[in-house]
């Protein structure tokens, strides 16, 4: 059996993986306590020596305020020490399987969706991290797979709690009765989690590179609220009532970073639309 080393493994994407292919392989959980990302030369000590087939590394500060605020701090987290796994895994046979993210092109101004060949330009210390770190694997790593993201969403399931998420945020506007704005000036893909889950070994097995893992989505994220909200059975007067347009955010700007996946999907990767997406998602959890 294949022994993978999961770090974040208490994060949403790391929990849900596990839980999905439990008996497929014997996972490594690797959490904070276990080793200190601020501390690149820790990191890569740490990941030489572990016993592993492959490292999913997700491991991250992810908070785009933290990442702004502290670039120093976090460029050690989520672009130094990622390298330093990657040299660790490089040293010693391992396979290293990398979370990178839709967010190394906002700030492009052309439309999306981009693919692979695109030159990321991001305006966030966050996307510039995992975009220095997505370079220096094509350029520096033998066997590799760099999967980028869109924003993911879910429902949560025993020890496994899902991230801020397009259907998390309409359910809590609708349960709550609290009206709630979302943005008309922003274009993103948006994936049922359980799609990159239900197809780890897949993902795992890939031809060494960089993929994009997104379902397609040609809505804005405030007509893709919309959308959640009407397959949620809400009725027209709440759907205006509580799901807002916020004209604002972003109006200087058009913001549009969505993820071409054709690659991904060329090799055999199934992705669908954010529409079918939704209506997966809700069907599994009884909706």
């Amino acid at each position: 059996m294949q022994r993978i080393a999961i770090t974040g493994a208490t994060g949403y994407l790391a929990s849900l993986v596990q839980l999905y292919n439990r008996g497929r392989f014997e996972f490594v959980p690797i959490r904070r306590t276990d080793v200190n990302y601020s501390h690149p030369d820790e990191a890569e000590r740490f990941f030489s020596s572990i016993d592993a087939d492959l490292v999913f590394h997700t491991a991250a500060n992810a908070t785009t305020a933290a990442c702004e605020n502290d670039p120093v701090g976090t460029d050690l987290v989520n672009r130094d020490s990622a390298i330093a796994i990657g040299r660790a895994c490089q040293a010693t046979g391992k396979r290293m399987v990398f979370i990178s993210t839709e967010q190394v092109f906002n700030g492009l101004s052309c439309p999306g969706p981009f693919d692979e060949t695109t030159e990321p330009c991001s305006v966030t210390r966050y996307g510039q991290q995992k975009a220095a770190v997505d370079a220096w694997m094509r350029e520096s790593l033998d066997d590799y797979v760099t999967v980028r993201l869109s924003w993911m969403f879910g429902m949560a399931l025993p020890g496994v709690k899902p991230s801020p998420g397009i259907l998390g945020n309409v359910l809590r506007a609708l349960r709550t009765d609290t009206p709630t704005k979302f943005t008309c000036n922003e274009r993103r893909c948006m994936t049922y989690a359980q799609r990159l889950a239900a197809q780890f070994a897949q993902v795992c097995a890939l031809p060494s590179g960089l993929y994009h893992f997104a379902s397609a989505n040609t809505l804005t994220t405030y007509e893709s609220a919309r959308l959640v909200a009407e397959r949620l059975g809400a009725c027209a007067a709440d759907i205006e009532r509580l799901i807002l347009p916020d004209t604002v955010r972003y109006a200087d700007r058009f913001r549009d970073f969505r993820l071409d996946a054709s690659k991904a999907q060329a090799v055999g990767i199934e992705l669908g639309s954010f529409a079918e997406d939704v209506d997966l998602c809700l069907s599994d959890f009884g909706w």
